[in-house]
């Protein structure tokens, strides 16, 4: 499987950024989204128990839009 970037958090400093990628899986449509570990207590509680091998992390709204470009066929 490979990734191809779809785009960063525009307020994001140097490479630690929250980003968007789009997967080229035959399978079904995949996406792989880098961002901020949750850690905070009430958050997790409210998600519930998160399987072995899951992770929840929060993206900026900023980010889902290059999700939106994707679908869209627009350029990254």
């Amino acid at each position: 499987m490979r990734a191809t970037f779809l785009g960063k958090d525009p307020e994001s400093d140097g490479g630690a950024s929250p980003t968007l990628f789009a997967t080229d899986r035959t399978d079904r449509q995949t996406y792989i989204a880098q961002g901020w570990i949750v850690t905070d207590p009430q958050v997790l509680a409210d998600v519930g128990p998160i399987p072995d091998g899951e992770a929840i992390i929060e993206i900026p709204e900023d980010v889902l839009r290059f999700y939106q470009r994707n679908e869209q066929g627009e350029a990254h």
